[in-house]
């Protein structure tokens, strides 16, 4: 029997409809609506579409939107001293630097300048240890995304379930572990150095595909009737020539022939990345305005 596929672009508008209620009941308790300051240095051509479409949505959600582009060769001072100041602007609850920052910038130091209760992408270090301590704080927006798809799919009470993450990355494996032992299931991280990968992998009810290696987990891999969420986004030729495709860490075809559900590339957590952001802004102002977020 074929797996349930998991619509991320489904939950996604849902998840903005839900942030655009908020959005205007907070207009009317703070007399203002959220703002985003999104800020894009240079002109790497997928950096700009992500801005574009998180501009685009944020307009859409009818939150405040400050879109900031920089020349490649900004200084590390110069950056540094915008972010300062979105800090300080009352108008802005959330701040996200896309990511990659052209060299010989300091993304580290760069993401360390922002304010961490307008940390809406979650990559600050105290935003990682809030969640590592369970301290309420914004969280990585895929990650989130993810557990979202999940609780949607098996239902809110995760407790008991085995899951795996495959992967490590501070950016996806890492916080979704944490979210994952919060919700009470029992928790493994694999990666490159685990020995018998495909056999660890089998034993899981949950499995979390964020390694960066194009199909890597197979039907084999997968027990029956478990949840896959692939967060792979892997570029590969296609049957056209000179084309490329995308796809995911998982064998989508195969493995869709045991799971239960299973999250598609596109379409996926893809779609709920964006829409988390702008669930992270409308949180970060509900905190920042001391007003309670139904």
């Amino acid at each position: 029997m074929a797996a349930k596929i998991i619509d991320g672009k489904a939950h996604a508008a849902r998840l903005r409809a839900r942030v655009a209620s908020g959005v205007a009941e907070y207009k009317l308790m703070a007399g203002r609506v959220p703002g985003l300051a999104v800020v894009l240095v240079g002109e790497d051509p997928a950096s700009a579409v992500y801005v574009r479409n998180k501009v685009r949505q944020t307009l859409e959600v009818s939150m405040a939107s400050f879109e900031h582009k920089l020349p490649a060769e900004t200084s590390q001072t110069d950056l540094i001293a915008l972010i300062e100041a979105l800090n300080t602007d009352q108008r802005v609850d959330g701040i996200l630097v896309q990511l990659p920052l052209p060299k010989p910038l300091d993304e580290l130091a760069v993401v360390s300048a922002i304010d961490p209760d307008k940390d809406v992408d979650g990559l600050h270090v105290v935003s990682a240890g809030r969640l590592a301590s369970g301290i309420p704080g914004l969280v990585s927006c895929t990650p989130l995304g993810c557990m979202m798809l999940l609780r949607d799919t098996l239902g809110d009470d995760l407790s008991g379930k085995d899951a795996v993450v495959i992967g490590r990355s501070i950016l996806v494996g890492k916080p979704v572990a944490q979210l994952l032992l919060a919700a009470n299931c029992t928790v493994t991280v694999a990666h490159s150095r685990t020995q018998n990968l495909p056999e660890v992998v089998r034993r899981a009810d949950i499995v979390v595909a964020a390694v960066g290696c194009a199909e890597m987990v197979k039907a084999d891999w997968i027990k029956p009737g478990a949840c896959v969420i692939d967060v792979g986004i892997n570029r590969v030729p296609s049957d056209i020539p000179g084309k490329t495709k995308l796809v995911g860490d998982v064998a989508f075809a195969e493995v869709a022939q045991v799971a239960g559900s299973i999250s598609p590339v596109p379409g996926g957590v893809g779609p709920m990345t964006i829409a988390c952001l702008l669930h992270n802004t409308l949180q970060a102002a509900h905190q920042r305005s001391g007003l309670v977020n139904k």
